[in-house]
């Protein structure tokens, strides 16, 4: 099997493979949508007035996608820009003047007329509304790499161009891909991270002496492994390293409190106390989670550990140079690139609208 995406070019069996990780979801979907027509999603539309010409999808409200698309809105002429957003959501001071209309999704295409759009992929109904509006008008699509990559992710829209945080991402993505332009810019979620910084990492390869009780980031929520084998894993290192659980914010479903009521059942502190990631001073450990290359970044001691882990899982270990607890010394805090990438993406949108 060659690295790269499982789905590369296909989001009807992405989503197909994401809603079969999520069945019990996807059944209350499914009679929902046959107890009731669908309703057109609404949205928030902030727009600056007719000139705006470039367009800026905010498909969710969580950091990974606020610090890829969110962060460029303070480096974009907010004059220009005109921003398709969840109903409710809070732009900065910069665009308060705006003009804010709660639309149906459906008409976004009626009421736009950008050059250029900016979104995190075309996964979501804000992305695949604003990749609509910039395939049906053959408009450069740019999308703000957001978040680590397992072969699990959704694929790129066609013809996108890509703004990577590593060469080695950009590679990763578009593997079998002819037809996606890739630029390198980094990631404004560990740039951001790095504004915090700690204690360098010194050369041990499990916790130091002070340094903290281990605390283990859970990601109980996420489709790419089994929920058994993920709490088995989370059970065997917390028993193993006396390391606090912590819960991923999605763990909220029947299945994930159950298992969190099992930890405790077996002697594992569960962390709830709802500290930011940011502020969180122990030492880290987790299966593939964003927050370790995050807490390496902020000079952190940060592991990933995960019994007998798939070719995939060394693969993603190995590309995001991610140490394992027990084997070696902490992951190291990942390259500083020379600009802020909110800023550059912002300068690359700007210029593929001219």
């Amino acid at each position: 099997m060659g690295h790269g995406l499982r789905h590369p070019a296909d989001l009807v069996a992405w989503r197909r493979w994401h809603e079969s990780r999520h069945p019990v979801r996807g059944a209350v979907r499914s009679v929902r949508a046959r107890l009731r027509p669908p309703a057109d999603t609404q949205v928030d539309l902030l727009s600056p007035g007719q000139d705006a010409d470039l367009l800026v999808a905010v498909e969710a409200t969580h950091a990974s996608v606020a610090r890829a698309v969110v962060a460029p809105l303070d480096h974009l002429e907010p004059g220009r820009t005109t921003v398709v957003a969840p109903v409710g959501w809070q732009a900065s001071a910069a665009y308060a003047t705006h003009r804010r209309r709660t639309v149906a999704l459906s008409d976004l295409g009626d009421l736009v007329r950008p050059r250029a759009v900016l979104a995190a992929g075309h996964y979501t109904e804000i992305g695949a509304a604003a990749f609509a509006v910039a395939d049906d008008r053959d408009l450069p699509f740019l999308v703000s790499q957001h978040g680590a990559l397992t072969p699990y992710a959704p694929p790129l829209p066609r013809a996108a161009r890509l703004l990577a945080w590593s060469e080695a991402d950009g590679t990763f993505w578009t593997t079998g891909r002819h037809d996606v332009e890739v630029t390198v810019v980094g990631s404004e979620l560990l740039w951001q991270a790095g504004l915090v910084t700690g204690r360098r990492p010194p050369s041990t390869s499990g916790p130091s002496d002070g340094a903290g009780r281990l605390v283990y980031l859970g990601q109980g929520h996420a489709a790419e492994i089994s929920r058994a084998r993920l709490a088995q894993a989370a059970l065997s290192t917390c028993r193993k390293h006396d390391a606090t659980y912590r819960p991923h914010p999605s763990e909220r479903d029947v299945t994930s409190r159950a298992a969190l009521a099992g930890y405790r059942r077996a002697g594992i502190t569960v962390d709830t106390s709802g500290v930011p990631l940011v502020d969180l001073e122990a030492p880290i450990v987790s299966v593939f989670s964003t927050g370790v290359l995050e807490a390496a970044t902020r000079g952190r001691e940060a592991w990933v550990d995960f019994p007998r882990p798939p070719a995939w899982l060394g693969e993603f270990w190995e590309r995001y140079a991610m140490h394992r607890l027990g084997h070696s010394t902490p992951t190291p805090a990942p390259d500083r690139p020379a600009h802020q990438p909110a800023e550059r993406i912002a300068a690359i949108v700007t210029g593929a609208a001219s």
